[in-house]
């Protein structure tokens, strides 16, 4: 197994993505810390995860709480080879109609908390270790209303090189996944809040020139590629994990006759 003695962390760890990384990392003999602010949440998927995985309830946007994490981390394992700073947050910041607050809470979230998490893991991360950021397809589609979203997607992956540059001389390597729409606990809150769920991924689907949305475990896969030793001289680089969606827009089925 890849993973054997390998410890990770992975914040935003107890739905979608996150979740599905900690479950394939720990089936390939991982011990896995996962963070989340939803107590009920948090519970289940350690249940869920068994005994190899160790639940945090954690803030990423509190720096004291990242820092804490580790300390709970450094206590448990000892050291850190794996961090997918994973944790991130959608919301509507329409040009004309956003507070300061609403735009500065995405940026947190998904920007400065993951400089401040890479930046608490590194005393525990030795020369071969792997760290993988959170992406998002975003970041070049000009989606309207989602420009704080989609701004810290595309300096999710400015940040990862600079990264990648001053981490090198330590043998850590830095990467980047790129999903596109990915099938995630957000659809059921999306249908509890009304919205045609099937309706609005049929439509999310013509864009995709695969024609259907991504799983969670896609997603999964292409982290624990990186994060693994067949990615050893892998660094500053991504993976995109889209159908098709940025790389090849023109083969989607809304274009197709």
């Amino acid at each position: 197994m890849r993973f054997t003695n390998k410890t990770a962390l992975v914040t935003g760890g107890n739905s979608g993505i996150g979740l599905a990384t900690a479950k394939l990392l720990i089936a390939e003999g991982a011990q896995v810390a996962i963070t989340g602010r939803d107590r009920d949440k948090l519970a289940a998927a350690a249940q869920e995860l068994g005994p190899s995985a160790l639940a945090i309830r954690s803030d990423v946007n509190d720096v004291a709480g990242i820092e804490a994490v580790i300390a709970q981390v450094k206590q448990a394992f000892g050291k850190l080879d794996i961090v997918f700073a994973n944790a991130g947050i959608s919301a509507p910041t329409p040009l004309g109609a956003t507070t300061l607050e609403a735009f500065n809470a995405v940026v947190t979230t998904n920007l400065t908390s993951v400089f401040f998490t890479v930046q608490a893991a590194l005393p525990l991360l030795d020369a071969g270790s792997s760290i993988v950021l959170n992406g998002s397809v975003m970041r070049d589609m000009g989606v309207v209303g989602t420009s704080a979203y989609s701004a810290t997607k595309g300096a999710i992956t400015s940040m990862a090189k600079v990264l990648a540059s001053e981490l090198a001389p330590r043998g850590i390597r830095v990467n980047t996944v790129i999903p596109g729409a990915t099938r995630t606990p957000i659809w059921s809150r999306d249908a509890r809040n009304g919205t045609d769920v099937p309706a609005l991924e049929k439509a999310l689907s013509q864009g995709i020139p695969l024609g259907h949305l991504g799983d969670a475990e896609d997603i999964a896969t292409a982290v624990a590629f990186l994060a693994s030793n067949d990615a050893k001289h892998i660094t500053a680089a991504e993976i995109v994990v889209d159908g098709g969606t940025i790389g090849s827009p023109q083969g989607a089925p809304i274009y197709r006759r």
